[in-house]
């Protein structure tokens, strides 16, 4: 059997703003952002790129990480992804 493993990931948007989230395949999840069909914020706030990536071996782990990156300042953020 083959482990899934999951990935916290930030976007970089048009207006410069960042995107955290999570799931099972980062770039699958990315095109759904930039198709319209990602979350709401995504939506209005078009992705051009991703600027960070992580991987878990747990969706609850990469859960306890989205949150604790959301939860951060966005100069933290911005330290994070080497922006």
């Amino acid at each position: 059997m083959i482990d899934k493993k999951f990935y916290v990931y930030i976007l970089l948007t048009e207006n410069n703003t960042l995107y955290c989230g999570y799931t099972d395949d980062v770039q699958r999840r990315f095109e759904l952002h930039k198709a319209g069909k990602g979350a709401k914020y995504t939506r209005a706030n078009k992705p051009i790129k991703i600027v960070y990536t992580r991987e878990f071996d747990t969706k609850s782990e990469a859960q306890k990480e989205e949150f604790r990156i959301k939860h951060l300042p966005k100069l933290k953020k911005l330290e994070l992804c080497n922006i």
